[in-house]
């Protein structure tokens, strides 16, 4: 304690180096909190988004179902099994089936897939009650798309589009659909270049009758089925992609601030042997009155750490009030982030975890720490009449 007392009578003496150290040190604090905490709240807002919209709790897929390979969607479709039939009837899994067709737009042509999805599905945020069907007219199809494929194909609401396919026996056909509705979501990959229609329509056009390509599970879902030719996919598989993306921002995370806290230490490193220089009587009387030259050394690292704890006292002081405003207001992102593949909002809202901002401030603490210690050690080495004629080691 008494170390401590005098350590921090001899930083707040230094005057205004001990605090330019303090607020450079304080900056980087907070950049780092910052930082992460975007990060977070990114993960956290993608992850929860491509839950609510396309994942679910897990999904049970066909066989031969590979959604990075399109040449796999004529044949990966088949009846479901029993077990995955009873958690449909249970709505507790709503069934997708997937087919490669050809769009015409305004006369141009473009590759989409046609998406079938069951009105009634209350699992996935879709807004798939836009599907309403005009028991007058048999030959009408109702189509929801999103956003992005509205802008790109410049469709609107009430539009239709040509739509070309081939069913299950290899024979092509073709019909308009009506867009009866334009749902906006920041998961892409439901989104661009995807029309989703009623599933028991696209069952009937493509001579596919009680068929689907990939069932999506409930979170309520229990006793899901464990013997089944269907791939069951669980909630870490399905979001394997996001995590890879999150596991290298965390790795350019941490090299920006291992280059903050470098700029950040090194001027509390100059400090510390500028003070060994400076202060070589003072050791030497330190150590004439009976102090130990460990215990010197003790005393000049609790000096140099102690920046650490006033940075921190600091960063939260200005640092606090700004980090809770940007979490209120968010962080708009650019108007072609949603480009990037990615579930990214309109706008990012931090989130600062308490584990976060324990390890950073642990972080903060033991470089300082070390970066103190360092420039000490050379204290060990001093001879006392020397330090007291303030000769170098």
């Amino acid at each position: 304690m008494l170390e401590f007392k005098l350590a921090l009578k001899n930083l707040l003496g230094s005057g205004l180096r001990t605090w330019l150290n303090v607020t450079v040190l304080s900056i980087a604090f907070v950049i780092i909190i910052f930082y992460n905490g975007m990060l977070d709240g990114w993960n956290m807002q993608a992850t929860n988004d491509t839950r609510a919209w396309e994942t679910g709790a897990g999904q049970y897929w066909h066989p031969d179902y590979n959604p990075y390979d399109p040449f796999t969607f004529a044949d990966s479709h088949s009846k479901m099994e029993e077990g995955i039939l009873a958690l449909e009837q249970k709505e507790m899994a709503t069934p997708v089936l997937i087919t490669q067709a050809t769009g015409y737009p305004g006369g141009r042509l473009v590759n989409i897939l046609l998406k079938g999805v069951s009105p009634n599905q209350k699992i996935l945020s879709i807004p798939s009650h836009l599907l309403k069907d005009n028991p007058d007219d048999p030959y009408y199809i109702p189509a929801i798309i999103g956003n992005r494929m509205a802008q790109n194909l410049r469709l609107k609401e009430g539009e239709r589009v040509l739509v070309r396919w081939r069913d299950a026996n290899g024979t092509f056909d073709a019909r308009e659909v009506t867009i009866t509705g334009i749902f906006k979501t920041t998961v892409p990959t439901i989104d661009a270049g995807q029309i989703w229609i009623p599933l028991e329509k696209l069952q009937e056009l493509t001579s596919m009758a009680g068929e689907a390509t990939y069932a999506v599970i409930s979170p309520n879902a229990a006793d899901l089925p464990e013997r089944t030719e269907w791939i069951y996919k669980d909630d870490k598989a399905l979001l394997k992609d996001l995590a890879n993306i999150m596991a290298a921002k965390k790795g350019s995370s941490r090299v920006i601030s291992s280059l903050l806290l470098a700029i950040a230490l090194l001027a509390i490193f100059d400090t510390q042997i500028l003070s060994i220089f400076r202060r070589q009587k003072e050791i030497g009387t330190y150590i004439a009155l009976g102090m130990t030259r460990m215990r010197v050394v003790r005393l000049f690292t609790i000096e140099g750490t102690t920046h650490s704890f006033l940075a921190i006292l600091v960063g939260m002081a200005w640092g606090m009030p700004l980090l809770l405003w940007i979490q209120r207001n968010g962080i708009p992102m650019p108007a072609n982030a949603d480009q990037a593949g990615v579930a990214i909002a309109d706008k990012i809202t931090p989130y600062y975890g308490g584990g976060m901002i324990m390890a950073t401030v642990l972080l903060v603490v033991l470089s300082s720490l070390i970066v103190s210690y360092m420039p000490t050690k050379r204290i060990s080495k001093m001879k006392p009449t020397d330090a007291l004629r303030g000769k170098l080691v």
